[in-house]
C-alpha cells in the first residue's frame, strides 16, 4: 500500500510541475489580466456579444488557476498528513490519503487538460454530424449508437441539446443526424472527435451470429457568433426545400418545411427539418453554413486538411480514428495515441472524458 501512496505523490507532484509550465507556457495569468484590463474600457458593453465572451473566457481561466493553486495546497496537506500517518503506522488515515489522493490525480488530470482549450474558437458550442457508412443496416445501426453516447456525454455535463437534422434507416439506425450541443467550451472539447469511428461485433441484424466490422463518420465544427463574420453570396447558393422524414409533429409529413442550403464554390451542404416552419428552419441553415464556411476557412490553414478531408469522403478501412471492439474481445482504442479502454458499455454509455483529454494532449504535442 505505502509504494502505491508513493507512486500516486509522485505522479500527483509531476502534475503539479506539468501544470505549473502549462500556466507559463499559455499565459494563463496574463490573459486573466488581459480579460480584467478589457473589462474596464469605457466602451466594453458597447458589443456584448464581444463582452460576453471576454467575461466567459476570464471566468474559464480563472477557475483553471483557483483549480491549480487549490491543488497544490491539497497535495502539500496529504503529503504532510501521509507522512505523519506512516510514522505512527494508522492504517484508516493512510487509507483515506490513499482515496483522496485518487480523487486528487483525476481532478489535475482534467486541470492539465483544460489548459489545452485556449485557441479562439474552443469556447463555442458545437454542431456534431453523423453519418452512416456502407453496409446498410449495420452501419445505420452504429451510427444511432454512436448518436447516443454523444447525447449520453453532453448529458451528463448539462449541456443543451437540439437535434436539427435525422434522417432514419430504412430498418434501423440512422443514416444521418446532425446535433447542437450548446454548452461551456463544447467545440473545444469535441473537435478532435471528427473523422470515422470502427464498430467490431457480432451483429444483432445476421441470423448466422458472425462478426460484422461497420463504419460512421464525425463531423464537428463552431457554432458561430455575430462576431464572426462570414461573407456568402446568394449567386453561390442552391436553397431546395422537401418534406421531413423524421419526428416533428402531425405536419411534418404534409408540408414541405425542411430546408437543404448547398454552398456550391465549397459543395458544402447544410440541412434542417427540426422546425415545422420553412422560414425558421431556413434561418437554422444558414447559421450552420456561417459555421461551416468559418470552420472550412480555419482548415484551409492547417496543414493536414488534405488527410482530414480525404478520410471524410471514404468512410471505410483505413482512415478511422478509433475502434470499437465488443466481439471477440472488449475494446476501445484510439489510434492516434494508442489511449484505450477495456469497458467499451461505459464508453458508449457517454464516459469519453478520457478520451478526449487524451486527444487534447496529443494536439499539443504531449506524450500521455
Amino acid at each position: 500500500m505505502a509504494s502505491i501512496l508513493i507512486k500516486i505523490l509522485k505522479k500527483l507532484k509531476r502534475l503539479t510541475l506539468i501544470l505549473r509550465g502549462i500556466f507559463e507556457a499559455n499565459n494563463i495569468r496574463e490573459k486573466i489580466l488581459l480579460f480584467e484590463k478589457k473589462s474596464l474600457e469605457k466602451n466594453f458593453w458597447k458589443n456584448k456579444n464581444s463582452a460576453q465572451k471576454n467575461i466567459k473566457e476570464k471566468n474559464f481561466f480563472e477557475d483553471i488557476l483557483n483549480n491549480y493553486l487549490k491543488l497544490q495546497k491539497e497535495v502539500e496537506n496529504l503529503l504532510e498528513l501521509y507522512q505523519l500517518a506512516s510514522t505512527e503506522n494508522n492504517k484508516d488515515v493512510i487509507d483515506e490519503c490513499e482515496k483522496n489522493l485518487s480523487l486528487l490525480l483525476s481532478g489535475a488530470k482534467l486541470t492539465e487538460a483544460k489548459c489545452f482549450l485556449s485557441n479562439e474558437n474552443d469556447s463555442f458550442h458545437s454542431y456534431l454530424e453523423i453519418h452512416a457508412g456502407a453496409g446498410g443496416t449495420e452501419s445505420q445501426d452504429w451510427a444511432a449508437m454512436l448518436r447516443r453516447m454523444y447525447m449520453k456525454w453532453a448529458d451528463k455535463k448539462n449541456y443543451k441539446l437540439e437535434i436539427i437534422s435525422e434522417h432514419r434507416g430504412d430498418e434501423a439506425g440512422i443514416k444521418s443526424s446532425t446535433i447542437k450541443i450548446c454548452g461551456s467550451y463544447v467545440y473545444g472539447w469535441l473537435k478532435s472527435e471528427s473523422g470515422i469511428h470502427r464498430l467490431v461485433r457480432i451483429s444483432p441484424f445476421d441470423s448466422g451470429a458472425r462478426r460484422h466490422t461497420s463504419f460512421a463518420s464525425i463531423w464537428v465544427y463552431p457554432v458561430v457568433d455575430d462576431s464572426i463574420k462570414i461573407d456568402i453570396q446568394e449567386k453561390d447558393l442552391r436553397i431546395d426545400t422537401y418534406r421531413s422524414s423524421g419526428a416533428g409533429g402531425q405536419h411534418v409529413n404534409t408540408t414541405d418545411s425542411a430546408v437543404r442550403i448547398t454552398h456550391i464554390p465549397t459543395k458544402i451542404v447544410v440541412q434542417c427539418q427540426n422546425e415545422r416552419s420553412q422560414h425558421k428552419n431556413k434561418e437554422t441553415c444558414f447559421n450552420m453554413l456561417k459555421a461551416r464556411l468559418y470552420e472550412h476557412k480555419l482548415k484551409k490553414k492547417d496543414e493536414n486538411v488534405k488527410s482530414l478531408e480525404d478520410s471524410k469522403t471514404d468512410i471505410g478501412w483505413g482512415h478511422q480514428i478509433r475502434s470499437y471492439v465488443l466481439q471477440p474481445y472488449q475494446l476501445v482504442k484510439d489510434l492516434r495515441n494508442n489511449y484505450e479502454s477495456t469497458n467499451p458499455d461505459s464508453v458508449l454509455n457517454g464516459n469519453i472524458d478520457e478520451f478526449l483529454e487524451n486527444s487534447l494532449f496529443r494536439s499539443k504535442g504531449e506524450n500521455k
